[in-house]
């Protein structure tokens, strides 16, 4: 498992999220954003995971690796859905899960679910604990950071951008991490 190729996978699909975290903290303490964020990270890694086992298991690893073009495709699509997330009704957990699901379903499924893809159920276990974590420790750093007015700046100028270029390399990662380049280099 490599936990670096996590990290960037969650931070980059998790990037256009973080302003809506900034406003949702500010209208919700901070244990009813995390347990909403958590909930709706686990069962989108979840999604990814099971998604991927079935298509593991009828076709093999190196054609999975096509699935790289999902990230690729999401960094060169514009999509603008983001403000699709401030319609949920019930409870401050129930509002951010389901903002959360709604702005975030497709990106999170299509950039995890070629990295989960080749993953065993205990890796998948220590994914789920890592990205938990990482979840956990964002909304505790973005609760921090909210009020700094140089942080909303660099994220409304730079961030797009860098979330795109995160998404390509994930795809590229894959590309590689399932074999399809070498694959298709040794039919050449």
């Amino acid at each position: 498992m490599n936990y670096w190729l996590l990290a960037l996978t969650f931070l980059s699909v998790n990037l256009d999220f973080f302003f809506m975290l900034l406003f949702l903290l500010k209208k919700y303490r901070v244990q009813q954003v995390m347990l909403g964020y958590l909930l709706g990270t686990l069962i989108l890694l979840t999604l990814s995971f099971a998604v991927g086992k079935v298509l593991a298991s009828f076709l093999p690893e190196w054609l999975l690796g096509i699935l790289g073009v999902l990230p690729i495709y999401m960094a060169l699509h514009d999509d603008d859905d983001d403000d699709a997330g401030d319609k949920a009704h019930g409870g401050p957990v129930l509002t951010v899960l389901v903002t959360y699901l709604s702005v975030c379903a497709g990106c999170n499924l299509s950039i995890f679910l070629p990295v989960l893809a080749g993953e065993t159920l205990p890796h998948f276990g220590e994914t789920l604990i890592f990205i938990g974590v990482l979840t956990l420790l964002v909304v505790a750093v973005l609760k921090l950071i909210a009020d700094i007015p140089v942080v909303t700046k660099v994220m409304d100028r730079y961030g797009e951008p860098l979330m795109k270029a995160c998404y390509i390399l994930i795809g590229l990662y894959v590309f590689w991490d399932s074999g399809l380049i070498t694959h298709v280099l040794s039919w050449l």
